[in-house]
């Protein structure tokens, strides 16, 4: 029997009813989640009315309430995005990026393409950090959240054109269904 995974908190949600959301708190049965325009709602996990978009964080584990077990897994978050292997396009390995300046009196600039896409996944991964210290900042207020979680998306969206770098797409930005892209 296949063991259900639990979506962390800062994953990324769409409700048919509620519209999009973050999950900011996890239950037994419940996620909830901040939605755009809905506020704060308890989400069945089985509801079939829910989507998800981006997860984040996925565990076999519950996460419970205990302050101690929030902080620790709050570490474990911040300091095992940085682990994840994410691998590179096999086209792309042992390539070459060149920047050609418009001046052809000037020298181009050629990066090992492995290097370029190390600082990608770097980026994502702090951006994804940056989203869990603002889904979990307690003095920010909802509204608040919701706003730096949209510009975040929009960020994602504007990095769609480096999709084609990652061999898998499980890897890959995504930025705001159905909208228009940077």
């Amino acid at each position: 029997m296949e063991e259900e995974l639990t979506l962390g908190i800062g994953s990324r949600v769409q409700h048919a009813h509620f519209g999009p959301g973050v999950i900011i708190g996890i239950r037994y049965a419940q996620y909830q989640v901040t939605f755009m325009d809905h506020g704060i709602k308890l989400v069945d996990k089985t509801d079939p009315l829910f989507e998800v978009l981006v997860a984040e964080n996925k565990t076999t584990e519950v996460e419970t309430l205990s302050e101690v077990e929030t902080s620790l897994l709050k570490i474990l978050r911040l300091w095992g995005g940085f682990s994840e292997i994410v691998p590179l396009g096999d086209k792309w390995r042992n390539g070459t990026l060149i920047l050609q300046p418009g001046d052809a009196s000037l020298k181009a600039k050629e990066i090992p393409i492995d290097a370029f896409f190390h600082k990608i996944v770097m980026l994502r991964d702090r951006l994804r950090v940056l989203e869990q210290n603002i889904n979990s900042h307690k003095v920010l207020s909802d509204e608040e959240k919701i706003n730096l979680q949209q510009y975040i998306t929009r960020i994602y969206g504007s990095l769609t054109t480096f999709n084609v770098l990652f061999r898998d797409k499980e890897h890959w930005f995504v930025g705001e269904k159905g909208g228009s892209s940077d």
